[in-house]
């Protein structure tokens, strides 16, 4: 590749190289890593041998109009947004750590220096856009052989880089993911003899490192990887204890992790949607803790959705992810994800329809694609059968919303109706006359209009206030 002509059609780095002058100056890390697989980046990391955040004021000087330059001390760092790209600045520097924290020490180094402390060889190399190395690619640890052989691997040995940094283990995973990349062999073993380094990493960088994960095209892969370092053990313990299969009296049961992943994978095949992961990540969390055998069912799980979503609250908040609607978003998917498929007899009543529309709400075609997810037969002639199921469930759904316009519903009559008509002030009464309007209009007892609500209210207000 001429990393020249690349430089010369980018004018950042163009104009980059021009301001650094004599300075050594290098684009380096991930968008290096990116241009050689022919992927887009929209973020440019620039090391200087020289002061970064000087080099960065100068860059700015130079764009047009007035670029603000944000400074960020503590790291040496400053960053620039130009053009729909995010440049940051970084004067070349080495780092040793001390064994209780992840914090280095840092120095002014040299590029040899920089590239040292680089997490992998693939996000090791470095472009030079000053004159006198102007698109060089410099690579000391083979990081373009790495990316040909599609390897992750630590610059140095994996043991002292991961015991430096914890949070370089799960990079390890989350790069893996997302290139579609293996492991080198020394590296991945050092992930598993260095995971309990991780205890001093905050589970806020753990969680947004394992969220990339998540995202990417093949998290599965990811999981997969992270349980046979023995890594997932201190992450996500609750995700461990699905895996192994028991046997009694000739009766076993599917292994619930490797459904799991299999089901993960599933959802990322049609949405990108990060708590649609996670909910296809729990829906089966709680089956370790409802596990029972029957000498003619064979193995049950009985309530596993109720206590799965039970439980999906206590994870989040152990893992530092977000207590809010998204949280209530995979807590609502993981106790609903058997009803569909409960739907499916001929028998089944309008009723138990119009309850899942309301329950699922506009979040029921993701609760559907749960469902299809959750499908992991290799039983070609059994997984049609339930995709055909589920396709007549969702018929029935569509004609009944169509009809009687469920999702998302308020009982047409208010709170505050009700206290006008009957001259009351707040109370318990009011409360229970709209919920009783709500559960008539679920059991098709009336129609889902004011006219007919309003008739039951009277009729109900009368029974329970005039008597």
């Amino acid at each position: 590749m001429n990393y020249s002509k690349h430089i010369d059609s980018n004018k950042i780095l163009q104009l980059i190289g021009e301001v650094a002058g004599q300075t050594e100056t290098y684009v380096i890390g991930g968008y290096v890593r990116d241009l050689i697989m022919g992927n887009s980046s929209k973020d440019i990391d620039i090391v200087c041998v020289g002061n970064g955040i000087e080099l960065a004021n100068r860059v700015a000087a130079r764009l047009p109009g007035e670029t603000a330059v944000s400074i960020f001390k503590n790291f040496g760092t400053a960053q620039i947004k130009y053009g729909g790209q995010d440049i940051e600045f970084v004067g070349a520097r080495k780092e040793s750590y001390r064994k209780d924290s992840r914090k280095p020490i840092v120095e002014d180094g040299t590029l040899e220096d920089d590239q040292k402390r680089r997490d992998f060889t693939i996000n090791a190399l470095a472009i030079g856009l000053n004159k006198d190395r102007y698109g060089k690619l410099i690579d000391p640890f083979d990081g373009l052989k790495d990316i040909k052989r599609k390897i992750i691997k630590t610059p140095l040995d994996p043991s002292i880089t991961f015991s430096d940094d914890p949070l370089r283990i799960m990079r390890a995973f989350r790069f893996a993911a997302q290139l579609k990349f293996d492991i080198e062999a020394g590296t991945f073993e050092a992930t598993g003899t260095n995971a309990e380094r991780l205890t001093i990493v905050s589970k806020e960088r753990i969680a947004d490192e394992l969220n990339k994960l998540i995202l990417s095209p093949n998290p599965g892969y990811g999981f997969n990887m992270m349980f046979h370092s023995g890594v997932l053990k201190f992450v996500f313990p609750e995700m461990v204890r699905l895996h192994g299969v028991k046997t009694i009296e000739g009766k076993g049961h599917k292994d619930n992790f490797f459904h799991t992943l299999k089901v993960l994978d599933n959802v990322a095949k049609v949405s990108e949607d990060l708590w649609l992961r996670w909910a296809a990540i729990l829906h089966d969390i709680a089956k370790p803790k409802t596990q029972r055998f029957d000498k003619v069912a064979g193995w049950t799980f009985h309530g596993h959705e109720e206590l799965g979503a039970k439980m999906t609250p206590e994870i989040f908040k152990k893992m530092k992810l977000p207590l809010n609607e998204k949280m209530k978003y995979v807590q609502k998917l993981v106790r609903l994800h058997l009803r569909p498929i409960a739907l499916v007899s001929d028998e089944i009543t309008d009723s138990a329809l119009r309850r899942l529309l309301f329950e699922a709400g506009d979040d029921l075609d993701d609760l559907m694609n749960l469902c299809r997810a959750d499908i992991t037969s290799k039983n070609n002639i059994r997984v049609a059968k339930y995709l055909n199921n589920f396709d007549r469930v969702e018929k029935k759904l569509k004609e009944i919303e169509e009809r009687d316009h469920i999702r998302n519903f308020q009982p047409p009559v208010s709170g505050e109706t009700i206290m006008e008509y009957f001259n009351i002030p707040p109370s318990k009464s009011v409360g229970e006359i709209k919920d009783e309007i709500k559960e008539a209009i679920l059991e098709g007892k009336i129609s889902n209009n004011f006219e007919e609500a309003f008739e039951l209210m009277k009729e109900l207000g009368r029974k329970k206030l005039l008597t």
